[in-house]
């Protein structure tokens, strides 16, 4: 066995603590929180699935889904930070990159560099593949939140200028889904899963 083929079964070994990293967002049939694993496969599959409605040309699907199959490893040691948990992220930035300096090292040099560099253009949301990422990875707890009566915008006291804020990358990114997004915030709020804050204004 070559030493290139160890570091990558010994990293696969490691990414399978991924399957007990337990997530803020629940199962749709609310039976218990995701884990990273189910979430980062539910991203993947999204992207794939939702991919016509790219608001972008030129987004590479295939290099999506690697960041949907990377975007949380890091979580392995850094554990899951809530969208609304003001105070964890605080620590959340040098939580990941320590955690990203130890689990990518595991890898051969070069594959190592590839998965962190997409990780960390995910994280910077700047080209138009992280773009789409991240309105996807946005969507999916956004449409879990919504099929279990809000649980996690009721578990954080979430109002509805947050979820507008943090769902704001769709608009651009899955413009046809902008309409769908704000039914739901809408409607949570009528059904008191989200505190009713006014909408912001239209950038029309």
């Amino acid at each position: 066995m070559t030493d290139e083929l160890k570091k990558q079964l010994q990293f696969l070994s490691e990414v399978d603590k991924m399957k007990s990293v337990y997530r803020q967002t629940m199962l749709a049939d609310k039976s218990r929180e995701e884990t990273d694993a189910e979430h980062s496969w539910h991203f993947a599959l999204m992207a794939v699935t939702l991919f016509q409605y790219a608001g972008f040309d030129g987004v590479d699907i295939n290099r999506v889904v690697k960041m949907a199959l990377v975007h949380d490893l890091v979580e392995i040691y850094a554990g899951d930070t809530s969208a609304y948990d003001v105070k964890g992220y605080e620590s959340k930035g040098k939580r990941e990159k320590e955690a990203a300096d130890r689990l990518f090292a595991l890898l051969p040099s070069e594959q190592g560099a590839e998965y962190r560099s997409l990780w960390e253009e995910f994280d910077l949301m700047e080209t138009r593949d992280a773009k789409y990422a991240a309105a996807i990875d946005r969507l999916q707890p956004f449409l879990s939140n919504y099929l279990t009566n809000g649980h996690t915008w009721v578990k954080h006291g979430v109002f509805a200028e947050q979820v507008y804020q943090r769902m704001n990358p769709v608009k651009t990114a899955l413009p046809d889904l902008w309409e769908f997004v704000e039914f739901v915030i809408r409607d949570s709020c009528e059904k008191g899963y989200i505190k009713n804050f006014s909408a912001p204004a239209s950038d029309n």
